[in-house]
């Protein structure tokens, strides 16, 4: 009976034990499973990290290129228009990336191999841009040379035009000086002017100080020197007789107004007197219906432009 029972624990025992140990062996199984199916996620993520880093290093190596492309076909002076809007597309493509959770390796990479093809092709363009560059280039430096040629004659011209026009104007300076020597050699000049009072009787007083009643008319008496260079011809005589005040004394209908030096300027009576070459006395009347104001006048001669005498008298 003893027997029995010590066999009937034995029997328990040994399926406790085999129960423990087919425990032990499921969960080692599923322990070694679990670990194994963590090591294939870590597997797929870090390809999925380094394709990620990949792709994102091959954006921004072409977005590089195309600035580089961009910057050179402005300077060859050609059209960015499609450089740009490839850009704008790969800038959209870096921040969807950044942000895409179904990244999928494949579809980048196609569009990275359509970004490279796109810049192959671009450097066949800028290779023409460069080509016409360096042709018009060529076409610019003969130009150049041809501008230097020529502004090099144009510049011994110019030394030579400047050198005759220099020669002209001394002539015409010297010409012009002895023209002027000429014509001031020809003025007339008339000397002792002197202005003498005629009463309404027809008598003549002298001395150049006068009363304002014995004063009909003026006579202004003067001697006109010889010139062998004047040109014998009646000479147009203007006379000015100036008040104290410096204004002109005139009568309606005898003065006027003559040209000299570029002015105007008012006269009191003008004579036509004939010239032919000698020394010849000259006698101006001048008549007015008003009195005469106290004071000293002044009398200037003129002819063809020059001034050639004055005189002064005084009324009391």
């Amino acid at each position: 009976m003893e027997v029995d029972v010590a066999n009937d624990k034995q029997g328990v025992l040994n399926i406790t034990v085999g129960a423990l140990m087919g425990i032990l062996a499921l969960l080692a199984y599923l322990f070694l499973g679990s670990r194994n199916e963590t090591l294939e996620v870590q597997k797929l993520l870090t390809s999925k990290v380094e394709q990620f880093a990949s792709t994102q290093i091959k954006l921004d190596s072409i977005a590089n290129v195309l600035d580089a492309k961009i910057v050179e076909v402005r300077r060859l002076g050609g059209n960015v228009t499609e450089l740009e809007r490839i850009k704008r597309q790969l800038t959209t493509d870096k921040k969807r990336l950044k942000y895409d959770l179904s990244f999928s390796m494949q579809q980048y990479s196609l569009k990275i191999r359509d970004y490279k093809n796109f810049l192959a092709h671009n450097d066949a363009h800028v290779q023409r841009l460069k080509a016409e560059n360096g042709s018009l280039l060529s076409q610019t430096r003969a130009l150049e040379e041809e501008k230097e040629s020529i502004l090099s004659e144009n510049t011994g011209l110019k030394y030579e035009r400047a050198a005759l026009t220099q020669a002209v104007v001394d002539y015409s300076l010297k010409n012009a000086d002895l023209v002027n020597k000429v014509t001031l050699a020809s003025a007339m000049k008339a000397i002792n002017v002197e202005v003498i009072a005629v009463a309404d009787n027809g008598k003549e007083r002298r001395g150049g100080i006068y009363k304002v009643s014995r004063i009909d008319r003026l006579k202004v008496d003067f001697l006109m020197l010889a010139n062998p260079l004047a040109s014998t011809t009646g000479k147009e005589v203007y006379v000015r007789i100036l008040d104290a005040n410096g204004a002109v004394v005139s009568e309606s209908g005898i003065g006027g107004v003559m040209l000299f030096d570029g002015h105007e300027l008012g006269y009191s009576t003008r004579q036509t007197v004939p010239f032919e070459g000698a020394d010849q006395r000259v006698d101006i009347l001048f008549r007015r219906d008003a009195p005469y104001k106290p004071g000293t006048y002044t009398v200037e001669l003129y002819t063809e432009g020059f001034r050639i005498g004055d005189g002064r008298f005084v009324v009391k």
